[in-house]
């Protein structure tokens, strides 16, 4: 076992145990599993049925219905009962936190539980407390005490459990030693999982969620490290953002994190946490694992000494680079849009970039999505730029081009090493490599011969591309190269929904281990758009806006307000998809400000982890109001609590207003 997953260069899944939930097997190379989980009240017998219906024909594998309490986890049976009468087997799995007697009576009833160790037995007061070794003990015997009924339970009616923790409900214990981290995590699941180890039980699978992608891939790593070292096998992975918001965002977000650890075989069942109805999750979880159904037989990658890493996939760093004007060293990674696919290229086209023209001022508006650089082929343009904005060209047309301080050429490795022989260079020089490549002469050759003032725009036509061109950048980082590098990545999908999913895994992916000083995506001319904002209407500014989502997504470059909404479920107090459209109307010109939309107090001030404000249902049409995880209102009407959350805002230094 190397690292986190069986190869760093081959596409391999992960071993795992095999667990079994009623007629569904997970892990041991069986397929990747998708379910989703109902936003309806459990009490609410026939509006539960309808609604799993619904996600089960829109194809969910399994279901997972809220049980927050005795009555609600009964009441699990006649839901159960129904489906079965009228011809649906899909295994149901029952969520719980906070109330053990619910999880043993479920555990009796339902095919899976999914308990979350952080609340199971610990009662959260965000306090920081001091542990003696003996007291920390102590604390383990008492969840062993409260953990051990339901596994037994479990095992003697079949029933499978997931242990699945949350980055941001880790307990007050958990937080004093290990702190808001990635091992904190792990071992709060490794602690419950320990026990039910020692009780012969393991239909188990895992999960460590947070709302942070960043956090959540390294969670997952840890984890998979941990049960290796210490089990000597793996449990199999439900994976998941959580709280991952909703439209393009929120399938940025999942696919960044989820799309990470499936690159390298990590992963055996997973759920898209969307602020929308349930059964709109099940199409993006479909287009992320159907990408990796014949990544087998993909061409052969140069090995990784994974031993001597020049990177750990376990703490971010960003790679470090020199400086080539604006993209590098500790500058955010910048944007390319590529136009060169039309005709002709007016100041209108400028505008899905995020650059206005007015007419009458002869003036531009540019906004905080605005890309950085343009791709305009072999098209030089006939209006003055507006900002800072650059243009990419054809080699060929650069030498033609009279502005050679906004334009800047764009060639292959031979061209370029054609061109640095006869000193015919610009201040900025981008070139195309092939990680395909790496490892033969040419490629060799163009390491060898980089200079200060060349970008190097790494691609792969590989199936297996982003294992591709991470172990050209690890090979650069070996030789201690310094160049900054732009991820190019080309989609060969023509509609917008598998197009987003596609960028945001391969980019993501190398975004979160820090790779990469650019984005330059490329899309397919005649892309099919469809349930997108009314003011994208074209490629160009579908995929500026992925490519500044996935900035965001990674933490690499913030350009909006953040929004960490939960994709709600039975124990929601409040239209949470009405309310995160109306907070979202007035609050996402805050560049940079995370708010944190939640429908109860389960998902309350724990889940929003690093929000810097929270909207938390906490009563039937009461809000209580969160600076951080701390309280600030408490019990508003719903009616007039978005105004005071904009209050709360402004007395925090942090409202801009419009203008």
């Amino acid at each position: 076992m190397q690292l986190y997953c069986q190869s760093l260069t081959q596409y391999k899944r992960l071993p795992t145990l095999e667990v079994k939930v009623g007629d569904l097997l997970i892990g041991n190379f069986h397929p990747i599993r998708i379910q989703t989980m109902t936003t309806t009240d459990t009490m609410n017998t026939q509006a539960t049925v309808e609604q799993s219906i619904r996600c089960i024909e829109a194809g969910a594998e399994l279901v997972r219905i809220t049980a927050p309490n005795k009555t609600e986890a009964e009441n699990l049976l006649p839901i159960k009962q129904e489906l079965r009468r009228r011809g649906y087997t899909t295994p149901l799995v029952a969520d719980i936190h906070f109330t053990p007697n619910a999880a043993e009576v479920a555990a009796r009833i339902v095919e899976k539980v999914r308990v979350n160790p952080g609340n199971y037995v610990d009662k959260k007061k965000f306090e920081l407390l001091e542990y003696t070794d003996a007291e920390y003990q102590e604390e383990i015997d008492r969840i062993r005490e409260r953990f051990t009924p339901l596994v037994k339970i479990c095992k003697e009616y079949g029933t499978a459990m997931r242990i699945g923790t949350n980055h941001g409900s880790l307990s007050d214990r958990i937080m004093s030693r290990y702190g808001d981290t990635p091992m904190g995590m792990v071992e709060s699941a490794m602690e419950f999982l320990r026990i039910a180890e020692d009780l012969h039980y393991r239909n188990i699978v895992l999960s460590m969620k947070a709302s942070n992608p960043q956090v959540m891939v390294q969670a997952y790593r840890l984890l998979v490290q941990t049960m290796q070292q210490e089990l000597g096998h793996a449990y199999p992975l439900h994976l998941g953002v959580t709280e991952a918001g909703d439209g393009e965002d929120g399938r940025i977000k999942s696919a960044v994190g989820i799309g990470t650890l499936l690159e390298d075989g990590v992963g055996d069942t997973i759920r898209v946490s969307l602020t929308e109805d349930p059964e709109f999750e099940l199409p993006v979880c479909r287009d992320l694992v159907k990408r990796y159904t014949r990544r087998v037989s993909h061409p052969a990658i140069e090995p990784l000494d994974e031993n001597r890493l020049p990177y750990s996939p376990f703490a971010y760093k960003r790679r470090e680079t020199v400086a080539v004007d604006n993209i590098g060293g500790k500058q955010v990674p910048v944007v390319v849009a590529d136009l060169s696919h039309l005709h002709t290229i007016t100041p209108k086209d400028l505008q899905p970039i995020g650059y206005t023209y007015d007419e009458p001022t002869d003036k531009w508006n540019i906004g905080d999505a605005a890309a950085d650089y343009l791709f305009t082929g072999d098209k030089v343009l006939h209006f003055a730029l507006p900002g800072t904005l650059k243009v990419i060209v054809q080699y060929h047309t650069w030498l033609e081009a009279a502005d050679k301080e906004k334009y800047f050429p764009w060639m292959d490795i031979a061209g370029y090493l054609a061109a640095r022989q006869h000193d015919r260079l610009a201040t900025i020089n981008f070139v195309a490599a092939n990680a395909d490549d790496f490892g033969r002469e040419s490629f060799s050759a163009f390491l060898e011969q980089l200079q200060e003032n060349v970008v190097p725009v790494i691609y792969s036509n590989s199936i297996h591309a982003m294992a591709t061109v991470r172990r050209a950048i690890a090979g650069m980082m070996e030789k201690r190269i310094t160049q900054p590098v732009m991820l190019l990545c080309n989609s060969t999908h023509n509609n917008a929904e598998e197009d987003l999913i596609h960028h945001a895994t391969e980019t993501g992916a190398l975004l979160l281990d820090g790779f990469g000083d650019g984005l330059w995506l490329k899309a397919q001319p005649d892309l099919t758009i469809a349930h997108q904002p009314a003011a994208v209407t074209e490629p160009a500014g579908l995929i500026n806006n992925i490519a500044f989502g996935i900035l965001q997504a990674t933490r690499s470059r913030i350009s909006k307000t953040e929004y960490i909404s939960c994709p709600s479920c039975g124990r929601t107090l409040f239209d949470l998809q009405e309310t995160t459209a109306r907070i979202r109307a007035v609050t996402n010109h805050l560049k940079g400000v995370k708010i944190a939309i939640m429908g109860c107090i389960v998902n309350g001030p724990g889940e929003m982890a690093d929000a810097d404000f929270g909207y938390v249902g906490s009563g039937v049409g009461k809000i209580t109001l969160y600076r951080g995880k701390e309280v600030v209102k408490r019990g508003l009407n719903s009616d007039v609590a978005v105004d005071e959350l904009i209050n709360l805002i402004r007395d925090n230094g942090m409202w801009v207003d419009t203008k």
